[in-house]
């Protein structure tokens, strides 16, 4: 009972919360829902609307190698604190945009804000409290985070449309981040400890006592490279299945509430997806036995565009899901296994700026392709190609043992839990 209300439980706890009010849930998770009612206001076309997706990713691209370095450098906590007043902020700025070049300049700011509250400085905290069960509590963190976040902000935002307009839904989700995340960051999210427990650490062959590898280390082995790849291309192609699911089957006369369900399942099977992948890396520490995984939205999307059945189309969501959870929860283990902890920030933080780049031109192509064709159709047969080739990608990792072996050496010592 006692390791239920100890530090590392609080810990995983803020952390959980964190993730659940970032970006992912207050903005992608939404945006489906009130991209029409905005488009319409402003009379433009919905990737014009859409094209937001990019805007983050720039601003995410540029600041996440940023804030990875301030988190190596000062800690994570106090970078996630003063984030995450600044997104409060942010949120309430979008809602008082009065026209589409002031509603892009809010978005700059979300996009440098609530990168904040993205995965970086939230996985680097916990994979410094936690070695041996490091994967499941980082599935823990972003499953339950993003999936919880994910399914409950989007019948949140409903609510409130229901009753009032796109606006005042974004002042309400800046109200619910502030309560919400505020008490749970101040009062329980701490740094690691340091020095950090012995098994933690991994140590460069020849070089006594240094953590890990840096930058310029691990972009000389393939694991990153393929790493990156894999992930990049397959979770933007999520993504923009994900931004799009209201639009898709709306357009196909399927009514806001039975989409609005779909959406909730993708994004609850994300927690399943991400908490599976987790614990059986920590048992089996080999990432190819996750390439299947990656492959199970390929059996969703055709699904998603062709059933008319609600439950075949909540089958669809969960296949997706599971897809998309395996991505979040293979990047972040596989970072701090192949590389240590050294320089996580630094590492994940250039990672995750690519991928930022990928999941913000992904959806826009979509809406390009929509605007061209009038048919979402085409982006998803792509999808499907690309998902193929992301699972051979995975398929062809390397053990974390081998990789261990030609660049570094386990420090001795027992294993925290």
């Amino acid at each position: 009972m006692n390791k239920l209300f100890s530090r590392p439980a609080g810990v995983v706890f803020a952390s959980t919360i964190g993730t659940a009010i970032g970006i992912t849930s207050t903005i992608v998770a939404i945006l489906g829902l009130v991209l029409v009612p905005i488009a319409d206001e402003f009379n433009l076309p919905r990737s014009s609307i859409s094209l937001v997706f990019f805007i983050l990713a720039i601003c995410s691209a540029l600041i996440y190698p940023v804030i990875g370095h301030l988190a190596d450098k000062y800690g994570a906590r106090i970078v996630i604190l003063i984030g995450h007043l600044l997104f409060v902020l942010a949120l309430f700025a979008v809602s008082k945009a009065r026209n589409i070049g002031e509603f892009y300049a809010a978005f700059v700011f979300i996009g440098f804000s609530g990168s904040v509250l993205g995965p970086i400085l939230f996985t680097k905290i916990i994979a410094g409290w936690f070695d041996r069960y490091r994967g499941f509590f980082l599935g823990i963190i972003s499953g339950v985070g993003y999936g919880m976040g994910s399914t409950l902000m989007p019948l949140f935002a409903v609510f409130v449309l229901s009753n009032h307009d796109w606006r005042t839904t974004y002042q309400a989700i800046a109200v619910l981040v502030f309560v919400v995340g505020l008490p749970a960051l101040w009062l329980f999210l701490r740094n690691p400890p340091e020095p950090l427990p012995k098994k933690t650490y991994m140590r460069v062959k020849g070089v006594s006592g240094v953590p890990g590898l840096t930058l310029a280390e691990a972009i000389k082995t393939r694991a990153f490279w393929m790493v990156l790849m894999a992930i990049a291309v397959c979770s933007g192609c999520m993504l923009a299945v994900f931004t799009h699911i209201i639009p898709i089957l709306m357009d196909r006369g399927v009514s806001v509430v039975e989409a609005t369900s779909v959406l909730s399942t993708f994004a609850l099977f994300t927690v399943f997806g991400q908490i599976g992948t987790g614990f059986l890396l920590d048992q089996f520490r080999r990432p190819n036995l996750i390439a299947p995984f990656f492959f199970i939205p390929v059996f969703g999307l055709p699904l998603l565009m062709l059933s008319s059945s609600t439950p075949l189309l909540l089958l669809s969501g969960a296949l997706m899901g599971l897809g998309m959870g395996t991505e979040f929860g293979l990047l972040p283990f596989c970072l701090s296994r192949y590389f240590g902890l050294k320089a996580y920030g630094t590492i994940s933080g250039l990672v995750y700026g690519v991928i930022a780049l990928t999941n913000g031109f992904f959806p826009v192509l979509m809406d390009v392709g929509f605007d061209l064709t009038g048919s979402y159709q085409s982006a998803v047969n792509l999808v499907i190609g690309i998902m193929v080739l992301g699972t051979l990608l995975i398929a062809a990792l390397p053990s974390f043992a081998r990789l261990s072996r030609r660049y570094m050496e386990p420090e001795a010592g027992p294993e925290n839990g």
